[in-house]
């Protein structure tokens, strides 16, 4: 990305790598998802799904990929609607609301989206951990984290108090400014190891998480760090 004319600076390149990676997060969950429901139904229009534009390294490129995420994707997600009141488009849509597209180069584009591609499996907690611990290093490198008001609690505090909170299956969790998410994906965690069992149990640990997040960027990188089904 720094080799781009249209990021200006770290601020740039990390809301440009936040999105790319929500797309390919998600599409990655759906994987579950299909699996888990034989009836699932993305909200995505098929043809802005991560696998059918992004996945194939030898894909769309140069000025044809520019014209598409800018002119097609972006518009599309911005607009998106739900079907059947399903919260997943509720949450791509109030996602892309402020996300945009720095880079202008279709290459450089396309190697950053395969470099994606080709990277960590956000299915794994550890690694969902992972990218929110480099986003927090990131806004830490740039100064902003104490001068913005925003602190960073360190994830073995997180799961220290959640330990000793103990949440349990069918009890609420809130978290009313939750930032990248770290006390609620140690809830979750925490909850799964102890009492989910079958997927009713899952469906249930997901209707009882709730966060609040104002500031975009953290916002985003949340969603990174649980089931985007819940918001």
């Amino acid at each position: 990305m720094r080799k781009d004319v249209g990021v200006d600076g770290d601020a740039q390149r990390l809301g440009q790598l936040v999105w790319m990676l929500f797309l390919k997060i998600f599409d990655d969950r759906e994987l579950t998802w299909e699996v888990l429901n034989d009836d699932y139904q993305s909200p995505l229009p098929e043809k802005f799904r991560w696998r059918n534009w992004a996945a194939n390294p030898e894909g769309i490129t140069g000025d044809a990929l520019k014209q598409f995420v800018d002119n097609e994707l972006f518009p599309a997600l911005q607009n998106l609607t739900a079907k059947g009141n399903d919260q997943r488009a509720y949450v791509m849509r109030s996602v892309f609301e402020d996300a945009y597209n720095y880079m202008k180069s279709g290459q450089l584009l396309r190697q950053v989206i395969n470099k994606i591609q080709e990277g960590v499996d956000f299915n794994k907690a550890k690694e969902r951990h992972l990218f929110g611990d480099m986003y927090e290093q990131l806004l830490r490198d740039l100064q902003a984290a104490g001068n913005a008001g925003e602190f960073y609690t360190p994830r073995a505090v997180t799961e220290f108090m959640v330990g000793m909170v103990h949440p349990r299956l069918g009890e609420k969790i809130m978290d009313p400014a939750c930032g990248t998410g770290g006390f609620l994906s140690c809830s979750i965690e925490h909850v799964r190891r102890q009492d989910v069992k079958t997927v009713d149990d899952e469906a249930k640990l997901q209707a009882s998480i709730h966060g609040i997040e104002k500031k975009p960027l953290p916002h985003i990188v949340m969603y990174h760090q649980y089931d985007p089904a819940w918001h």
